[in-house]
């Protein structure tokens, strides 16, 4: 480490839900529990468990998952001491009882998960998690696409329902760090609750990005091991650790047996290492949601098109996260192809 040491940041690992999409969801009950245990023995005291798009979203939409919900945090809550162990809510995907379901099973934080622009969906689960005792962390997804200043609105706003931290959030991959930075020193000012960053590496600068987000303030940092998440993955847990200790900042956590964890117990498990293919990188130029990259590329196969082509229109389009139909939809119009005539190309 650095002999000068700049402050402190709490590290966040989202493997076991963020990273669920590298494996299609079918993360096992004990491999939660194996890699939860790694995690907690790491030092990392908030572990993220779930659905990779969240409670609630085993389906044939969004894919099913090995486990249910409730299996994966009961196996995560019985395998540390230390950690707490969360889970995503996403309104319009998850619903009440199931957070409910989670709280009992030993989730003791929910991060409530919006689009940027709608701070005011996260009020009735924010508001009903603090009832009941919950910790709260609200994520501002795709947070690219507004500017600092009506983004710290965005966060005030939720701040005022109880949040207990406001994240911002690059889902597509989309900044580079001085965006990353600029966003975070916005609600520092606004804000008088802990600033989060989450990034996503579809440009390659996911640490880079989160170096940038703690210089301005952010003292809550999310990773995957390995780099595990949807399309280009996270910033990597283990990486994250050693680059943050070399800029001089505490983690508080102990990064061999991070690094062991990674290495032994979850690289295993990976059918295929987390890179930035073609689609991963359009993904963060064009500004598009991370987890259309599967969808996308099984669009871009059924139509005969370039994903890229694809992903490109969408972004232009400004299509966000819960608009997974319109890739379907975009794809069939650029291919001139018409539901109505049984698929066959329009006149």
């Amino acid at each position: 480490m650095s002999e000068t040491v700049k402050g402190r940041v709490t590290i966040v690992d989202t493997t076991l839900r963020d990273g669920m999409s590298s494996v299609s969801h079918q993360f096992t009950a004990q491999n939660v529990a194996d890699i939860a245990r790694g995690l907690d023995q790491g030092g990392v005291r908030t572990i993220e468990v779930a659905h990779g798009i969240g409670l609630g979203a085993s389906s044939i939409q969004y894919g099913f998952a090995a486990a249910s919900d409730g299996d994966y945090v009961r196996a995560a809550v019985d395998s540390v001491e230390n950690a707490d162990i969360a889970v995503l809510y996403v309104p319009g995907i998850a619903t009440l009882p199931e957070l409910q379901a989670a709280a009992d099973a030993g989730a003791a934080t929910v991060r409530v998960a919006v689009h940027c622009t709608e701070a005011d969906c996260a009020r009735q689960p924010v508001e009903w998690a603090k009832e009941r005792g919950l910790n709260v962390m609200t994520f501002l997804m795709m947070s690219h696409k507004l500017a600092p200043a009506p983004l710290a609105e965005q966060a005030a706003e939720l701040a005022t329902y109880g949040a207990d931290v406001v994240y911002v959030v690059d889902s597509a991959g989309a900044m580079v760090p001085d965006g990353a930075g600029a966003r975070v020193a916005a609600l520092r000012a606004a804000l008088d609750v802990p600033v989060g960053f989450h990034s996503h590496n579809n440009l390659g600068v996911a640490i880079g990005n989160a170096l940038a987000a703690a210089e301005q303030g952010a003292t809550y940092i999310d990773g995957s091991l390995r780099g595990l998440g949807a399309s280009a993955g996270n910033a990597q847990t283990e990486v994250l650790v050693a680059a943050f200790e070399r800029a001089g900042w505490d983690t508080g956590t102990d990064l061999w047996p991070l690094a062991d964890t990674a290495e032994r117990v979850l690289a295993p498990l990976m059918k295929e290492p987390q890179i930035i293919d073609e689609t991963a990188l359009v993904l963060g130029y064009a500004g598009v949601y991370s987890t259309f990259f599967h969808p996308t590329k099984r669009a871009a196969a059924r139509f005969g098109l370039a994903g890229r082509d694809i992903l490109l229109e969408l972004g232009r389009r400004g299509i966000i996260g819960g608009q997974e139909d319109m890739i379907i939809d975009v794809a069939a119009e650029m291919a001139g192809v018409s539901f109505f005539s049984g698929g066959a190309p329009r006149p």
